[in-house]
């Protein structure tokens, strides 16, 4: 139980004190952009529904396209009460990127890690996507991860209206993440004013060829309906939107570099990635609207995604080549100043030809049910929701080495270099693209492996909220409560693989592909395969297990039941010198948390069941303000506490347990289902100042004070009475465990900065340009230990990147539009998912992703609502770079080429 030092209160003149304090801050600062066209302070928000579907009124307003958009966006963030950004829609199934995590990232304060190429998981304020919550039309969202992360590509952007993130809690956003809250928002048809139906096609390629039967070209398309009834009573919305993305990528690098103090690389890989993402994506919505008292909906959302992929290339082990030969040894090195070996020549080698398949097919389905009803001052509302997401993923691994004609193995040598400035090079003497002689079977690392995870995530919520209007002091009172219940479950069976009579087998006619390009490394291309059907013609059945002692505790269920109770007073006053607006609240969020997993017993030689959990409370009050000043000029203050559930792969009680035999004493590691929340005390101020509704300024600080953080830790006094009853080799209880912990927490700052301008302002001759950018600095004193990453010295926040910085340039008028962006992340640690979907931590290198488009939308009467557009992403082939501890120690480094998107939207 934690009890609250933060009591706002509801009377007027402490706020007014308040205020007078902060016109203090504001003098200074009204003297930006004086010269910009001012207009009136806007009237108090008195809806809050209202202000959520805000973004999505389309028809209303006679600017279209990019500029609609920014102008959208202006007008969410200037009405919001709390600290704000929003992406809107520049028309029908139409966001100004070419996917919603583009455009997510594009905000201040907000960053993407790419994942094969494309962004998809966002850091909201140099804080992990842990610390972030995602929403759809107002209700938290299920993942197909192993946690709370949301993979933004897995949500089509033509079905998406508008994304709202929240940088600052309000007692009424149930839901709300410590780093801040995504709202994605899809179409409401009451919010039009007619019929509309859009469609849109997009044909795409990629520059690379790959071979192996990669294929470079791609398609998505999309049909929206938008309908209501003569009376506007009735109002239905569908959508339809389908991917077909090839996967493209070539990568090299190295593994094992560091191990044991050694600043050599232990193994070397270079491959070329392909195959294809499809993507279904379908969403409806019911509203209806019989009087001004009564409205009620339903909306809808399901995707079906489909990855299939290969790895083909080389691979080679710098220290053991499976007694083959004696060495591997050096003959040559090159070391850097720091002594880190940069490239070398490697006798007697004895490579592996990879094969490395993934086919994963997820499902999202999430439904939502909202009633309101007015009555005198009173609204009630009553909102039901579902959210499911399923995973099933199969990854196999076939290895094959060189043989001679006797079918003896061949050692080979190679010589590196990761001093090239790009690609490291690797150079060998064989052709392991001959299949003749490069052939499956029993290598150094075996025939191969295979493993099955799945996952299954559910949420079920029921929200009840009442709102009365005052007359006095304040512009109404809101209290309400949300029920949710969320269960998680993850299985992860497998199996090794071993060809028939673990013979060596040469690779045939019907299963082998042409050989994989790996000329950009300098090395010979490989022999490539169709994984599955080498396995139907060539191995043993894969028969993948959960049973055995290293398997049982990858199976685990999370549950979750969360009540939040809330109460908020809004505030509508009219200063001496501002308009105020704003709230104050809090939340009493109890939590019930539980995890159920089976743990192996050495004395049963066997699994026997174990379940934990824990029951707790947070209250976490919240103060938004919003001062609106003279010049069109916003003053906003905000104070809060926040929390941020553990993640759920934390969560498990699954554990890998033994007792030594010798010693009597037991140990282990694994999950921890008593973890307490990440809690922070945060303050934010912002400054904006609009230009109208055509652009803005604005310069914003946080600061968070993170009072717990959860580690993984090492305890050496961790009670293992529960796992080892009945033991008979057991001489203590006590002994050393490896789990998440919670422990001391540190200070995470920042500054934002950001501007759109509309050039017209400067110049009338410049009509139709514009510049949309921000930059952001974080700092934290934040240090974790984490062995993860092998180096045993505290490590920076993960997901912290210094500096975050994006520009957009760009041009629209008369129907024609074009525009140039460029996204720009720094050094940060991020989260990898490796084989069997296992969470790791890497050091990632900062990248500059430049995309750009240009369209027309014609102009005549008989072709109206027709546009084309070129679009292109990652223009100058930005790379993705992991290194080990400091940048000279390559891990790896990926390219994914150039994109280009030939399309065309028709609107009627």
């Amino acid at each position: 139980m934690r009890t609250s030092t933060l009591t706002p209160s509801p009377r007027r003149l402490p706020l007014r004190w308040l205020a007078t304090g902060l016109l203090l801050a504001q003098t200074s600062l009204s003297l930006v952009a004086q010269t910009a066209e001012t207009t009136p302070a806007p009237a108090a928000d008195k809806d809050k529904q209202a202000l959520a579907e805000q973004p999505i009124v389309l028809e209303a307003v006679k600017v279209t396209g990019f500029r609609h958009s920014i102008e959208e966006s202006v007008a969410t963030k200037k009405a919001a009460v709390n600290v704000v950004e929003s992406v809107s829609s520049e028309d029908i199934a139409k966001l100004p990127d070419i996917s919603i995590a583009e455009s997510i990232a594009r905000l201040p304060g907000l960053a993407a890690q790419r994942v094969a190429g494309r962004a998809s998981v966002i850091s909201i304020r140099g804080l992990a996507p842990d610390f972030a919550t995602t929403l759809l039309n107002g209700r938290e969202q299920v993942s197909t991860g192993d946690n709370r992360g949301v993979e933004f590509d897995q949500y089509p952007s033509e079905l998406i209206s508008s994304v709202v993130v929240h940088k600052t809690p309000e007692a009424n956003l149930v839901g709300q993440g410590l780093s801040g809250t995504l709202d994605m928002r899809t179409i409401q048809p009451l919010s039009f004013s007619s019929r509309v139906v859009a469609l849109s096609a997009r044909y795409q390629n990629n520059n690379y060829d790959l071979g192996a039967g990669s294929k470079s070209s791609g398609n998505r398309y999309s049909v929206t309906y938008i309908d209501q009834n003569d009376a506007k009573t009735v109002g239905f919305a569908f959508g339809y939107a389908h991917l077909d993305d090839p996967i493209i990528a070539r990568a090299t690098g190295s593994y094992g570099y560091g191990s044991g103090g050694s600043s050599d690389p232990g193994g070397l890989k270079t491959f070329d990635f392909w195959g294809t993402n499809k993507r279904d994506g379908l969403t409806a919505a019911l509203q209806l609207r019989p009087n001004s008292n009564f409205s009620t909906s339903f909306d809808a959302y399901y995707s079906k995604f489909n990855r299939e992929e290969t790895d083909s290339g080389i691979e080679t082990n710098t220290g053991w080549n499976g007694g083959v030969a004696s060495g591997p040894n050096y003959t040559s090195t090159t070391r850097d100043s720091s002594g880190t070996i940069t490239g070398g020549t490697i006798a007697n080698v004895y490579p592996l030809a990879r094969n490395i398949y993934n086919k994963r097919d997820d499902e999202l389905t999430a439904f939502g049910w909202n009633a309101r009803y007015n009555a005198d001052k009173w609204v009630v509302v009553g909102d039901i929701s579902y959210s499911k997401a399923d995973r099933k993923q199969l990854k196999l691994e076939t290895n094959a080495q060189y043989r001679d004609a006797s079918n003896n193995p061949v050692v080979d040598t190679v010589t590196y270099n990761f001093a090239s400035g790009g690609f490291p090079t690797f150079k060998y003497g064989l052709d392991y693209s001959d299949l003749s002689h490069v052939k499956v079977g029993p290598s150094i690392y075996g025939g191969g492996y295979g493993a099955s995870p799945s996952v299954d995530d559910k949420l079920t919520s029921y929200k009840l909220d009442l709102t009365r209007g005052l007359s006095k002091y304040f512009e109404n009172i809101e209290f309400g409560v949300n029920y949710g219940d969320r269960e998680k479950y993850k299985h992860q069976p497998e199996a090794g693989l071993s060809t028939i009579n673990n013979a060596w087998t040469t690779v045939g006619s019907g299963v082998a592909l042409s050989p994989a390009n790996l000329g950009f490394a300098g090395s010979p291309n490989s022999g490539a395969w169709d994984v599955p059907a080498a396995l139907t013609k060539y191995y043993n059945p894969y028969l993948p297990v959960d049973n055995v002692s290293y398997l049982i505790p990858k199976t685990w269920t999370v549950s979750e039941k969360i009540t939040t109770f809330y109460a908020q007073c809004t505030i509508d006053d009219q200063l001496s010198w501002a308009h105020l607006r704003g709230n104050f609240g809090v939340q009493a969020k109890n939590v019930d948390q539980s995890s159920h997993s089976n743990i192996w017993d050495d004395y049963l030689n066997g699994p026997k069941p174990l379940t934990a959990g824990k029951t707790y409370t947070d209250y976490l009050p919240s103060l938004n303000l919003a001062f609106e000043l003279e010049g069109d000029q916003v003053l906003r203050f905000a104070v809060a506490q926040q929390v941020a559930r553990p993640r759920l792969d934390q969560l498990k009680v699954s554990s890998e347990v033994g007792v030594d035999q010798t010693t009597g004493k037991p140990g282990g590691s694994g999950g921890n289902p008593l973890l307490d929340p990440w809690r922070a005390n945060a303050f934010d101020v912002s400054f904006e100042k609009y230009f109208a509704k055509k652009g803005y300024f604005s310069i914003a600080g946080f600061y968070k004070k993170l009072t717990t953080y959860i580690y993984d830790q090492t305890n050496p006094n961790f009670d293992f009475t529960n796992y080892i009853k009945g033991n008979p080799y057991a001489k203590t209880n006590i002994g050393s465990f490896s789990q998440p912990l919670n422990g001391q927490g540190g200070n995470l700052s920042g500054v934002e900065l950001s501007l759109a301008l509309p050039f017209s302002m400067i110049s009338q001759s410049l009509d139709g340009f514009g510049l949309v950018t921000s930059y952001t600095y974080n700092h934290s004193s934040i240090l974790i230990h984490d062995n993860s990453l092998g180096n045993g010295s505290p490590i920076a926040l993960p997901g912290l990147s210094p500096r975050v910085a994006n520009v957009t340039v760009y041009y629209e008028k008369a129907g024609f539009s074009a525009r140039v962006s460029s996204r720009i992340r720094a050094d940060f640690i991020g989260e990898i998912t490796g084989f069997g979907a296992d969470r790791s931590l890497t050091y990632i290198k900062g990248e500059n992703v430049i995309d750009a488009q240009i369209g027309y939308e014609f102009q005549t009467p008989s072709l109206k609502g027709l546009g084309v557009v070129l679009q292109g992403y990652n223009l100058n082939d930005a790379a993705y770079e992991e290194y080990v501890g400091t940048k000279n120690k390559i891990n790896q480094y990926q390219k994914y080429g150039r994109t280009l998107l030939l399309g065309v939207n028709y609107k009627f």
